[in-house]
């Protein structure tokens, strides 16, 4: 698609992007960016959202592309504006997103001067992506930023980023590119589901672990299938990009944290089939311990790399072995009414949710330690989709939510949000409140990081005074109101399970953004 009308990079990389269905941008722009911003004035069409924090921008990205299946682009000013927001494009990375990461830069002439922000942006750039490239000119920035599209959406997804120098973007030359085909996704091999369906029929142990699109409904029936038709076993990561769950689906249990405790729920496998993830391993390293959450001497399989179609080969292996459809259990079909009373616990806010949870809600899962039954506990709530962060950096709650409720309107999202973790995107609070998104902000105010003083544990440290304070943000608490009620965002506290039950009720009852500080 190419127009005679003179335009400059910048009118073509909106006009490119649009044309490719990249309708939404996540922005913090500086001066470098100042004609892209420009051009979207001129050309209609984009969704722009201002965050405040790169950080902001990039885990919106995230959420976004998990909830709409297609990546938005993201609008960074120079190598600092990026590095704020390489976090949770690592997160991104992990967790397999297509987000189109579009990064200013110093103009090519003024590059080599050294100027304040110059900066190796492409080097900071290309860890957290699957493409990256620096545009050298105005006529290739259309051909660019159509590249740098399909690169995004290639299975399983992923990050692609574009350094856009400030004269290619204001200089005219401009050239919009058609958009480029989806690269089919790759099929498994006979052999890899021939293999699996040996090991599955040995009758020896055996774990399915499942990743990625093989967590979304139809990939999870056909993988009950093959577990009930073997007594294999199904597990996820211990974090997943997006997990379809609730009454009415069938649900795949996670690997613990703990590596101790994953070791002892695992102990007698004997075989581990990877279904679109990579072998698994425990967060961190612990003195005298397997950095792995299963057997040291079980064998692995591969029965499809993150890159094939997971569903697909789900569906052949389920065929192969002649699994028979699996019908939900019985407790599957009662909606359960029963809200919990009295003290907060991490079983009480599960039974909660479950009981209140809205038909179809987005959860967003950044609950740290205080949420080890929320996951298993609301098994049986409404249908929904279940998001996490998948990087293990932290910060990316808020962001997500935010992402996910632009990319899905007509949905609740409910982030349950740790409150350590939810300092580093506070931010956050102030996008939903500008564009007023259906957002309920569960915050969990225990005032301190708690998953690290089970770290010290772990890895056999003798804390003291000075190690105890670092890992205490009571002193003084924060008013997560006040901050909430300071970005736009209206909010009230609750010290028990009534006054929680209450305050979510009416939260997801009511439109626009609403956070719930629950002391713990």
């Amino acid at each position: 698609m190419e127009t005679s009308q003179p335009m400059n990079g910048a009118e073509s990389l909106v006009k490119t992007l649009l044309a490719s269905g990249v309708d939404t941008c996540f922005a913090n722009p500086g001066t470098s960016e100042m004609h892209f911003v420009a051009a979207l004035d001129r050309i209609p069409g984009m969704r722009c959202v201002l965050g405040l924090f790169e950080g902001v921008v990039t885990g919106a990205a995230d959420g976004y592309a998990r909830m709409a299946g297609k990546p938005a682009a993201t609008l960074l000013h120079c190598g600092p504006g990026l590095a704020n927001g390489l976090a949770n494009l690592h997160n991104a990375r992990r967790a397999q997103t297509p987000v189109v990461n579009i990064i200013g830069d110093q103009a090519t002439y003024h590059r080599p001067l050294d100027a304040p922000l110059t900066a190796d942006t492409e080097g900071w750039a290309r860890p957290v992506s699957v493409w990256t490239r620096t545009a050298t000119g105005a006529g290739s920035v259309g051909a660019d930023a159509a590249a740098a599209v399909q690169a995004a959406c290639a299975a399983p997804g992923g990050v692609a980023s574009l350094i856009l120098p400030s004269d290619v973007c204001w200089d005219e030359g401009g050239k919009v590119a058609a958009p480029l085909p989806v690269l089919p996704v790759p099929t498994v091999s006979p052999d890899a589901i021939q293999q699996a369906a040996r090991v599955l029929r040995s009758g020896q142990p055996t774990l399915v672990v499942l990743a990625g699109s093989a967590l979304r409904e139809g990939a999870l029936a056909d993988a009950h299938r093959i577990a009930a038709a073997t007594g294999a076993r199904l597990i996820t990561p211990m974090s997943n990009a997006r997990v379809s769950r609730g009454r009415g689906r069938l649900a795949v249990d996670r690997i613990p944290y703990s590596g101790d405790v994953a070791r002892d729920k695992l102990g007698e496998i004997r075989h581990v089939i990877l279904v679109g993830a990579p072998a698994p391993v425990t967060f961190f390293a612990y003195p005298g311990k397997s950095p792995r959450p299963y057997p040291e001497d079980a064998l692995l399989h591969v029965l499809a790399r993150p890159e094939e179609d997971l569903a697909e080969a789900l569906a052949r292996l389920a065929d192969e072995l002649g699994a028979a459809r699996v019908a939900l259990p019985p407790t599957q079909h009662a909606a359960p009414t029963e809200i919990a009373r009295g003290a907060v616990t991490s079983e009480a806010v599960a039974k909660t949710l479950t009981a209140l949870l809205p038909e179809q809600a987005i959860v967003v899962e950044e609950s740290v330690s205080f949420g080890r039954a929320f996951y298993p506990g609301t098994v049986h709530a409404a249908p929904h989709d279940w998001l996490q962060l998948t990087g293990g950096a932290i910060g990316e709650g808020l962001p997500l939510a935010t992402g996910a409720a632009i990319a899905a309107p007509d949905r609740r999202v409910v982030a349950l949000q740790a409150d350590g973790s939810g300092m580093y995107t506070l931010q956050s609070l102030w996008t939903m409140a500008r564009e007023k998104l259906d957002v309920t902000v569960v915050l969990l105010a225990n005032r301190k990081y708690a998953i690290l003083l089970g770290e010290l544990a772990g890895v056999g440290a003798s804390p003291g005074k000075t190690a105890l304070d670092m890992l205490d943000i009571g002193n003084p608490d924060l008013n997560w109101v006040q901050l909430a009620n300071g970005m736009g965002v209206e909010g009230a506290r609750a010290h028990d399970m009534e006054t929680f039950a209450d305050l979510f009720r009416m939260a997801n009852q009511r439109k626009g953004p609403f956070l719930i500080e629950l002391v713990i």
